[in-house]
């Protein structure tokens, strides 16, 4: 593990989730979204790691925003894009006027990789890097982009792409 990767305290399960759990996990999601909606998500970054790793865990690859207000926040936790096992289509216009909608100051990109490698592909940094750029011309803060694994994660602000 290099030193900008992270680790959840979750650990990853190697088994195919049942129904019953899969219906689990969503109520326990929800029950999260509610209490993220009246607490602050970016009260410390390991808060951050945790709610990725457990909201952005998948067997396809899932693009989520997280918008915050400008006390940073949850206003919406957003999956604007689910793709394959390798790829998910992102539209910055999408994402920028999805902040714009709902009056958000501040966004952190975050996606899973299902493979369970964090590191970002040229696709990933390009389209980050589009969308810092959209950001900066509208007044958003774009605070990171997450890349989600399998028991870890990396920041692209920490790795300096951002």
């Amino acid at each position: 593990m290099t030193r900008h990767q992270k680790t959840f305290a979750l650990e990853p399960q190697h088994a195919p989730l049942s129904a019953e759990e899969q219906g689990v996990i969503y109520e326990a999601r929800q029950i999260l979204l509610r209490h993220l909606n009246r607490n602050s998500i970016l009260s410390s970054w390991q808060a951050v790691l945790d709610y990725c790793a457990f909201t952005i865990r998948g067997e396809v690859e899932r693009f989520h925003v997280l918008y915050l207000d400008k006390k940073n926040r949850l206003i919406s936790d957003e999956c604007l894009a689910t793709g394959t096992v390798d790829h998910v289509p992102v539209y910055p216009r999408e994402v920028l006027k999805r902040g714009l909608e709902l009056s958000a100051t501040a966004l952190i990109l975050v996606h899973n990789h299902p493979s369970g490698d964090p590191e970002p592909s040229r696709a990933d940094i390009t389209m980050t890097k589009e969308i810092q750029t959209g950001c900066k011309v509208l007044g958003l803060m774009l605070h990171d982009h997450i890349i989600v694994g399998i028991g870890q994660a990396v920041s692209l602000r920490t790795r300096g792409l951002l």
